[in-house]
Parts: structure tokens; C-alpha cells; sequence
């Protein structure tokens, strides 16, 4: 397929057709994520014990964390958009294929298996490249605003994704629910097809040499730069020190304090507000001067509210905190992401975010178990505590590398 190469006329992001049809099929797919992970898992718990259903589930995160690397080499050798393509074609045959068995027959859970598989290795193709779409589609100086866009379509994929789904399963079981996703992916190929990418004059450079050079390369390229190297480190620790307190961390807290699991509710709720109205902000705003000096600043400040939440003392207090981890963390997460789309060089992007992504998606949750043997050890409060250093440590970091400090987005 041949990628029609034109330069974007200087508008707004939320003007721009091409990064419109970037987000309206960024959406379609987030949305059928979304409804596919609620059939399969309804799936594999009605066909089996829970384990087996836990094992099913987990089978997708083991490829996409060992391929996610080189996910990143093949956007950059044949372009992110080809490879976003491609993605969502497959994802779309393969979801169809096991509605269609689900209508038929009762696949085992080898079948479940399978399908959840081929997802880990496609959402390694994927991530990367929908990652590296935006600097091809709008000029540098938006990206804070079309990352700000990407926020509002997760939150609107995580908000709608769940009664979709539960939906489409109740009115006619699980292939029901899986023939939604399979049509979600497929309404994102045309929009995808329709993109038109700004030039890009390195691009050949990636396509020099072996895979497993080229997969060098990019790690030397992150290595070696002023900025992009530091800002790993941050994502790392960032996510280190977030996804414990708010995935194994939640649940004891709301235990404990008896507010059970509609309180995991209302705070998950709080938190997604706060970081849906940071992307409203940065998507309203466009752009946010010393972007490198803000983040920094946001991520340190919401280090403090992630160990505030273990102190609060009623259920409200703590939606309140949640709500503003979820505000400092949406800011802090949003402008790093803009920062390393327009620090690298266009050759790289793909394996830039392929890193980054490896970063938050492959080393990040390693920190369940430690988190939940932590509480074990030392109780709640002090986890909690802990987390919020780690976090707060990836702030500092970010304001003490002069080069993060002054990294700003193009006017």
C-alpha cells in the first residue's frame, strides 16, 4: 500500500482532518479493546475454574512484552501507519473468527488461548506505531494538544468499553459481544486508510541493516541523548511507583477501611475524572510553555497525593485525592509523551515509543507481587508512602537533568 506523503497545513489539532481521523479510529479501536477483553475473560470464566480464566488473561501480556522492541523497529522500517493497518486487520479477522466459533461450537480453552496470544503479539505491533502516528500526521507544536485527545479517547474507550460489552453479552452472549469488537476494528481501517502522513526525510535510515541492528541502534539513540535517556528513567519509575497503590494497593485500602468494592468504584471514578479533565485541558490549551519544567513539577505533586490517599479518612476525601492524582498524573504523563515525540529524531520514533512502552507495559507491573508482599510487610500506609517516593523521585529526576527541565514544545 503506497503512503501519499503531504505536508499539514498549520491548523489546530482539533481541526485538523487528518489527526481527526487519527482519533476517531484510535477510539474504534481503543472501544473494541475494550469490549473484546470483557468477552473473553466472561468467556474463559464460564468455560473453566478461575485460574485457568486467570491464565487465559495473562497469556497476551508474555509476547507483547518480548516483542514490543522490535514492534518499534518494524513501524519505523515500514511506517506506522502500514503497521497500525495491519493490526487492526488482524485483530479484526481473529476477534470475527472466534465469534463465529462461539456461534457454532464451544471452543476449549486452548482455543481462548490462542486467540489471546495472537493479541499479545499484535498489541507489540501496535502499540508502538499508534504511538509514533501523531508526528506524522499534525506539526510539532500540537502535540500536546493531540495527546491531550488521546487521553479523552482512552477514558472514552475505559468509560464505554464496560457497558458495551456487558451489554452485547446479555443480549446475546459472548460471540455477540466479540462480533461488536470485531466491527469496532474494522470501522478504524478506513480511517486509517484515508491518512495522509507529513514527509518524513530520515525515514530510510531505519530501514538500513538487520532487525536486531536496527533494534541497537534505537537503544544506543535513546542511550546517548540528552533528554530522551532521562525521560526513560522517569517513565519507569513514575509507573513503578503508580500502578502498585493503584491496582493491588486500592483494593486492601477499600477492604480495610470497609468501603468496599463500590468504594474502588467511586475512587477509580475520581481518578478518571482528574485525568479526563487533564487531557480536556491540554486539549483545549495546545500548548504548555517548559513542558519539561511542568511535568516535572506535576509528577512531584502527585507523588504527594498517591501517599495522601492511604491517610484519608472517609470514602469522599479519598475520591477527592484520587481526582487530583488523577489531574497532576494525566498533565505529567501527557507532556512527557509530547516531549519524546518531538526530542527524537523521525527515524526512531517507533522504537523510541516502543521503549517507553516497555517501560510502563513490561517492567511496570513486575511491582504487583513486591506491592502485594509489601502490605504484607509493612502495612498499607507505609507502602503507600513508598510508592509516593518512587514517584516523587521520578519528578525530581526530571527537574534535576537540566536538559528535561528546559525541554519545551514548539510554538
Amino acid at each position: 500500500m503506497t503512503v501519499t506523503l503531504t505536508a499539514t497545513p498549520a491548523r489546530p489539532a482539533h481541526r485538523n482532518p487528518q489527526v481527526l481521523r487519527w482519533l476517531g479510529a484510535y477510539t474504534a479501536s481503543t472501544l473494541g479493546d475494550s469490549v473484546y477483553h470483557l468477552a473473553l475473560s466472561w468467556t474463559a470464566v464460564s468455560s473453566g475454574t478461575p485460574a485457568q480464566a486467570g491464565l487465559v488473561m495473562a497469556v497476551s501480556a508474555v509476547p507483547r512484552a518480548l516483542l514490543l522492541l522490535f514492534g518499534g523497529v518494524l513501524a519505523d522500517r515500514l511506517g506506522p501507519r502500514r503497521v497500525v493497518i495491519a493490526s487492526d486487520a488482524a485483530r479484526c479477522v481473529v476477534v470475527l473468527g472466534l465469534a463465529a466459533a462461539l456461534f457454532l461450537a464451544a471452543p476449549g480453552l486452548w482455543v481462548l488461548a490462542a486467540v489471546a496470544l495472537v493479541f499479545g503479539v499484535v498489541d507489540a505491533l501496535f502499540l508502538p506505531a499508534v504511538g509514533a502516528l501523531p508526528a506524522r500526521i499534525t506539526e510539532p507544536d500540537q502535540l500536546a494538544r493531540v495527546q491531550g485527545m488521546r487521553g479523552l479517547s482512552q477514558r472514552l474507550g475505559a468509560v464505554l468499553g464496560g457497558p458495551v460489552g456487558g451489554l452485547a453479552v446479555a443480549l446475546g452472549g459472548p460471540a455477540t459481544a466479540l462480533g461488536a469488537a470485531g466491527l469496532l476494528f474494522a470501522l478504524s481501517l478506513p480511517l486509517l486508510c484515508a491518512l495522509r502522513l507529513r514527509p518524513q526525510p530520515t525515514a530510510d535510515q531505519a530501514r538500513d541493516g538487520t532487525a536486531l541492528r536496527d533494534l541497537a541502534d534505537g537503544l544506543r539513540y535513546v542511550r546517548g541523548h540528552r533528554v530522551l535517556g532521562p525521560l526513560m528513567i522517569v517513565v519507569l519509575l513514575s509507573d513503578l511507583g503508580f500502578v502498585g497503590p493503584f491496582n493491588v494497593g486500592l483494593a486492601v485500602l477499600a477492604d480495610q477501611r470497609g468501603w468496599g468494592a463500590a468504594g474502588i468504584g467511586w475512587i477509580l471514578a475520581g481518578f478518571g475524572t482528574g485525568a479526563g479533565a487533564a487531557s480536556l485541558l491540554l486539549t483545549t490549551a495546545g500548548r504548555v510553555p517548559r513542558a519539561g519544567f511542568v511535568s516535572g513539577w506535576t509528577m512531584t505533586l502527585g507523588a504527594v497525593a498517591v501517599g495522601a490517599l492511604a491517610f484519608a479518612p472517609h470514602l469522599a476525601a479519598a475520591v477527592a485525592v484520587a481526582l487530583a492524582v488523577g489531574l497532576l498524573a494525566g498533565l505529567s504523563g501527557a507532556l512527557c509523551n509530547a516531549l519524546l515525540q518531538t526530542e527524537c529524531d523521525p527515524a526512531y520514533l517507533g522504537r523510541v515509543t516502543a521503549v517507553a512502552g516497555l517501560m510502563s507495559l513490561g517492567l511496570a507491573p513486575l511491582s504487583f507481587p513486591l506491592t502485594g508482599a509489601a502490605i504484607q510487610l509493612w502495612g498499607i500506609g507505609a507502602v503507600y508512602v513508598g510508592s509516593a517516593a518512587i514517584c516523587a523521585l521520578a519528578g525530581l529526576c526530571a527537574l534535576a537533568v537540566p536538559a528535561v527541565r528546559r525541554a519545551a514544545l514548539p510554538r
